[in-house]
């Protein structure tokens, strides 16, 4: 199966009320475990599980092309803008994890979904460079892209109208780091 919609939320529960843990995108492959009443539970390539409309479906194989080039980095800025989204992953509206994974997903790799899952896929280092990734808190509730010179590229929604920034890292996240790690 391949998601039909260009945007379909993954949720926790099969309602439209139960929490967005994240999106399927037009053309994703999903492997479906489970129908119910109108929803499906789906498994996304990153092995992300959760429930879409059945409506949101589609028969074939689908695909994940890489649109973009460059760094992860270069990618991740052109979400500059881009509002906060809890499970978010477009430019409508997107997450820290989400952030990350569609940086390295629109270069054709894919890494897990969530910060912490990130965090454990990484090699973690002692020396941060440009592209490296800093996690916070424990467990981990957040991640960054480092971009130098004690710089930060993030998606926050730490205040109303937050989202994607690159700005100095601030103090009260720096207190929280607990890696430095690199994909």
């Amino acid at each position: 199966m391949k998601c039909a919609a260009d945007i379909a939320p993954v949720r926790a529960e099969p309602h439209d009320g139960a929490e967005q843990v994240t999106q399927a995108l037009l053309g994703e492959p999903l492997r479906v475990e489970e129908r119910r009443d109108g929803w499906v539970r789906v498994v996304t390539a990153y092995d992300y599980p959760g429930w879409v409309r059945a409506d949101a479906l589609e028969e074939g194989d689908g695909e994940r092309p890489a649109d973009a080039s460059g760094t992860p980095v270069d990618v991740a800025r052109s979400y500059l803008g881009t509002p906060y989204l809890w499970g978010g992953m477009t430019e409508r509206g997107i997450d820290c994890s989400g952030l990350v994974h569609m940086a390295y997903r629109r270069l054709g790799r894919i890494v897990p979904r969530d910060a912490d899952q990130q965090e454990d896929a990484a090699t973690e280092v002692e020396t941060l460079r440009p592209g490296d990734l800093i996690t916070y808190g424990d467990p981990v509730d957040h991640i960054a892209f480092y971009v130098g010179e004690g710089r930060i590229l993030h998606a926050t929604g730490r205040e109303e109208g937050i989202g994607v920034v690159e700005e100095r890292e601030p103090e009260y996240l720096y207190a929280r780091r607990p890696k430095l790690v690199r994909l």
